[in-house]
């Protein structure tokens, strides 16, 4: 299947990941902030969306 090029890609289509990961870290910064208990729970988890994200983004073949 063919994937569509730099070019053939709308602007939300090149900007969904990064709005994605800039909104777990605002959550997971708002979250660590503001309380304990099931807060510090969504702290890690929106702290750990970009981590990932990026690690996932390195171990992709640009080519596939």
């Amino acid at each position: 299947m063919n994937r569509p090029s730099r070019r053939d890609k709308t602007l939300w289509q090149i900007f969904a990941l990064p709005l994605l990961a800039a909104i777990a870290s605002l959550v997971g910064l708002v979250a660590a902030l503001l309380g304990d208990g099931w807060l510090n729970l969504l702290a890690w988890i929106g702290l750990a969306v970009p981590v990932w994200l990026v690690g996932r983004a390195m171990m992709c073949d640009p080519e596939r």
